[in-house]
């Protein structure tokens, strides 16, 4: 007859101990509300109260613990910190048996329900679930969940759904929500309406002011950070990004653009950039402005042209610079290229000069070029002579600009702003006319998307009129205020009011903004 060897089991994860070894069960309770509103708030002290005495009653349980996540969503569990250290502990050996209110209060994604339920099981630990009186270790247990959780999963999807419609329904009516702690120039009122932050939105008009005057996204950072100044999230690291973010937003001129993202799952929460898959709403003037429309549109413009400053003859794209202010702003007479800065040290002798870059750079196409290196030098005495032939000769300047702006102010044929919108308001209400009908409206809503655009290009001319005229103005009064002539070189000067100098092999040619020109001999 075979030998019979008996070996006792061993103690194991979870409760498949003996009676003898562990009398008591390691029980957890897992606790979360949805919300943290005051109301939700007692919900979730009671359910803690609720499951320490419950476990606490039971002389076969000893209580391991109360897990609780206060106002998190279930739909996603990477954010629910109590939940994930729950099913740690229950990894490590340290629980036993888990109870919770329902299978909502566990998770309300089926995929997730299932598979840490599974993971519980693996290690014979059952969920007890109170309201549908469901143990995970029941031979029926899975069957059950499954359903169950699916059920639960509809029910947060139509809850989603209900939450969207309602976003939609305030997009509608223009009701704008932002999240104002981080949001810098910005605070609420006790109504939560946002209102102007006198400090931060100092910092605001200084980045749109430092970058109209030619500074780099990089360069405004690093300034911030050398005055410690702290972001709007309370940082004190900037970065190009947030500085890009600030100069592109809409709301800093007291409009909103609502729904730039959407979530495209429920679960996940994943939102993604609105290319046009759902609707979008502007609201105009729906707050008080730190940066005035024409300022905002301006830097909007800036944007666009240091995406490729200057494009060259052969071809080649010259991206912006802001490292001197004669950057982007010499011209070859000879070929049409930029000149680059260049520092030379010829036999120990170190100067700055300018030189084109096709002599630079050459190519082929740009063997020919052999126009002219000049010292920087002589660059700062064109700009300053440039200045005082406007200033010797202002009668007849200002003359040239009182053309300019005439030029300026001539109107287009096109419709105002303002007269695109009240034509736009009468076919949307048309359009709710023929969707309540059941009638065709493919031809309004193409109509709607036209004048859309139409408003847009009217709205960015208007500021490209009024831009004209303030450089037209400031030389104005540069002229008007400056008695004397300039002997020295001055950059915030060249900056505010020359556009371009071009070098020939001959003279120099000096572009004003205000659209005025001189030429200065060699």
């Amino acid at each position: 007859m075979a030998s019979v060897t008996f070996i006792p089991a061993k103690r194991q994860v979870g409760n498949n101990i003996s009676k003898e070894e562990a009398p008591k069960l390691r029980v957890a309770a897992y606790c979360r509300v949805s919300t943290d509103s005051d109301e939700q708030e007692t919900s979730y002290d009671a359910q803690v109260s609720h499951y320490t005495e419950y476990i606490q009653k039971n002389p076969e349980w000893e209580l391991a613990g109360i897990f609780a996540d206060d106002g998190i969503s279930g739909t996603n569990t990477k954010k629910r910190d109590e939940f994930n250290r729950m099913i740690d502990e229950c990894m490590a050996g340290n629980i036993d048996m888990i109870i919770t209110k329902s299978i909502s209060r566990f998770a309300r994604n089926t995929l997730d329900c299932l598979q840490y339920i599974r993971q519980l099981k693996d290690k014979n630990i059952p969920v007890y679930f109170e309201k549908e009186s469901i143990n995970t270790m029941d031979a029926k247990g899975e069957v059950l969940i499954t359903i169950m959780a699916s059920l639960a999963q509809q029910e947060s999807q139509s809850l989603s759904q209900n939450v969207k419609l309602g976003l939609q329904y305030r997009y509608q009516q223009g009701k704008v929500s932002v999240n104002h702690n981080r949001f810098l120039g910005y605070s609420k009122d006790n109504d939560g309406k946002l209102i102007i932050d006198a400090e931060q939105s100092e910092v605001v008009k200084r980045i749109y002011r430092e970058y109209l005057e030619g500074l780099s996204m990089d360069k405004i950072a690093s300034g911030l950070e050398a005055d410690h100044i702290l972001t709007g999230a309370g940082k004190e690291k900037w970065h190009t990004s947030t500085i890009n973010k600030i100069l592109r937003n809409e709301k800093y001129m007291g409009d909103a653009l609502l729904q730039k993202t959407y979530t495209t799952d429920f679960l996940t929460k994943k939102r993604i950039k609105n290319t046009g898959i759902v609707p979008q709403y502007y609201v105009e003037d729906d707050h008080p402005a730190i940066i005035p429309k024409d300022i905002f549109m301006q830097v909007q413009e800036e944007l666009v042209h240091r995406r490729v400053i200057h494009k060259s003859p052969t071809g080649k794209k010259r991206t912006y610079s802001c490292n001197h202010c004669f950057a982007q702003m010499i011209f070859c007479g000879e070929c049409g290229e930029l000149y680059r800065r260049v520092h030379w040290n010829n036999h120990g002798c170190k100067s700055i000069v300018w030189r084109c870059i096709s002599r630079l750079e050459p190519s082929e196409a740009e063997s020919n070029c052999t126009n002219r290196t000049v010292n920087e030098a002589v660059l700062e005495d064109v700009t300053v002579k440039a200045l005082n032939r406007i200033l010797r000769g202002r009668k007849e300047f200002l003359t040239q600009l009182q053309e300019n702006v005439a030029r300026a102010v001539v109107t287009t044929d096109t419709l105002s702003p303002e007269g695109i919108q009240l034509r736009l308001e009468d076919l949307q209400k048309e359009l709710l006319r023929k969707v309540e009908g059941g009638k065709d409206y493919n031809a309004i809503t193409d109509e709607m998307v036209r004048l859309q655009e139409m408003k847009k290009q009217s709205t960015v001319d208007n500021h490209r009129r009024e831009e004209a005229m303030n450089r037209i103005k400031e030389l104005q009064d540069f002229v008007a205020m400056q008695n004397t002539e300039i002997h020295v070189f001055d950059e915030a000067l060249v900056r505010k009011l020359i556009k371009s100098i071009t070098i020939y092999t001959d003279k120099f040619t000096v572009e004003f903004k205000s659209g005025v020109s001189v030429d200065i001999a060699e």
